[in-house]
C-alpha cells in the first residue's frame, strides 16, 4: 500500500525519521530552491530518494486540497506497534511510563495538535482505537508539522481492553474530564506511571472507558465560557505531567516555524 506525506515541515521528518520505505519525493515545478527546500533535497539525495518534478495541479489533486507547500512524499503506509511494544519504551529508556490515549477522537487537526505535544514533552506512545478513531492520514501528519513520524502509535481494536492491559502493568489511567466533584488536575500526582485518556470532540470519553480510570481530573476554568477544545486542554495537561515529572529528558533545542 502507498501513502502520502505533504508539507515541508512532515517531509522534512518524515525522511529524518527513517521509519518509512520512501518511493518518490514529488516537487512542484517552479518551487524556489531555498530554505527548507534546500535540506528537504539535501536529505532526499543523501538518501538515494527519486526525486521527480510535477506540475502543481497534480500536486493539489494528490494532497486533495490539503496544503502541500509544493512538496509530497510518496511512502508505505505509517507503522502502527503492538501495545506490548510500547510498553517496552520507558523501560529501554529507564522511565516511568507515560502515555496518551485518545477515545474516539475524529478530527484530524486536533489529533495531528496533540500528537505534536505528545512527542514535545516526551510521551512514550499513544494509544486509540481502530474502528470509529481517525488514523494517520496525510491530514493528521501534516497538522502534526511531522511530529508524528518520531512518535509510537498503536491501534488497538478495544481501547477499554488496552488501558485494562497498562493497569496491569501498574500503569495509572487518568482521565481529563469537566463536572462536578471532579480534582482539579494540579492536586492529582501526575509523576507516576500514566497513561492520560482524552475523550472525543464534544461527546468526551465513553462511560466504559471512563469507568476504567483509576481517577478523573479537570480544568478548573474561571472565564465565561467553560470548555476548552479537546486539543487545547489535552496539550495542557500532557504539559501538566511533564512538569510533575521534573521536565524529565529536557534538552534546549532549536524550535522551527512552520513556513
Amino acid at each position: 500500500m502507498s501513502d502520502f506525506v505533504y508539507g515541508r515541515w512532515p517531509v522534512l521528518e518524515c525522511m529524518r525519521a527513517g521509519r518509512r520505505t520512501i518511493q518518490k519525493l514529488l516537487m512542484a515545478e517552479g518551487v524556489s530552491e531555498k530554505g527548507v527546500i534546500t535540506d528537504i533535497l539535501q536529505m532526499a539525495e543523501s538518501k538515494n530518494i527519486e526525486i521527480r518534478r510535477v506540475p502543481r495541479r497534480v500536486m493539489d489533486d494528490l494532497a486533495k486540497e490539503g496544503n502541500h507547500q509544493g512538496v509530497i512524499l510518496r511512502t508505505e503506509d505509517y507503522p502502527y506497534v503492538e501495545l506490548d511494544d510500547l510498553l517496552e519504551i520507558p523501560t529501554q529508556r529507564g522511565e516511568k511510563p507515560f502515555f496518551l490515549a485518545l477515545d474516539l477522537l475524529k478530527d484530524p487537526q486536533n489529533v495531528g495538535v496533540l500528537l505534536r505535544v505528545a512527542d514535545s514533552v516526551g510521551v512514550h506512545g499513544v494509544i486509540f482505537q481502530a474502528r470509529r478513531s481517525v488514523a494517520v492520514t496525510p491530514a493528521v501528519v501534516a497538522a502534526s508539522s511531522g511530529a508524528v513520524e518520531h512518535l509510537a502509535l498503536a491501534q488497538v481494536n478495544n481501547l477499554v481492553n488496552a488501558l485494562k492491559r497498562l493497569k496491569e502493568q501498574d500503569v495509572w489511567i487518568v482521565g481529563l474530564d469537566i463536572g462536578p466533584n471532579i480534582p482539579p488536575l494540579d492536586r492529582i500526582d501526575l509523576n507516576r506511571s500514566l497513561t492520560l485518556v482524552l475523550g472525543s470532540e464534544g461527546e468526551g470519553m465513553r462511560r466504559l472507558v471512563r469507568d476504567t480510570c483509576d481517577m478523573l481530573a479537570t480544568l478548573p476554568m474561571r472565564g465565561a465560557v467553560d470548555s476548552l477544545n479537546v486539543a487545547t486542554a489535552g496539550s495542557i495537561a500532557l504539559y501538566s505531567s511533564w512538569q510533575a515529572r521534573k521536565w524529565e529528558g529536557w534538552v534546549h533545542a532549536e524550535s522551527h516555524t512552520d513556513l
